[in-house]
């Protein structure tokens, strides 16, 4: 979804920002990202809920880079990359 932005890209400072629950590689880690990604996989025919190295790779994709993740006081992570120019 991520490279149907980049047509509308004018410039490199476009940023992508994505608020996610993000479980650690194991994702078995931590509680609370660990089941919103087993309630994924039961409620949806390809549900998961990506780690943070599946989403820079999924960013790096559409080109963005620089990313930054901002883990905040609550189940949540905020995950920022910036656009890369072609």
């Amino acid at each position: 979804m991520l490279d149907t932005i980049w047509p509308y890209q004018r410039s490199a400072a476009l940023k992508v920002v994505i608020l996610e629950m993000v479980p650690n590689a194991d994702r078995v880690s931590p509680p609370l990202p660990a089941g919103f990604s087993l309630t994924m996989l039961a409620g949806a025919p390809a549900g998961d809920a990506y780690t943070l190295d599946e989403l820079i790779d999924q960013l790096a994709q559409a080109p963005f880079g620089n990313v930054t993740a901002h883990v905040l006081p609550t189940t949540q992570t905020v995950v920022v990359g910036q656009a890369i120019g072609r």
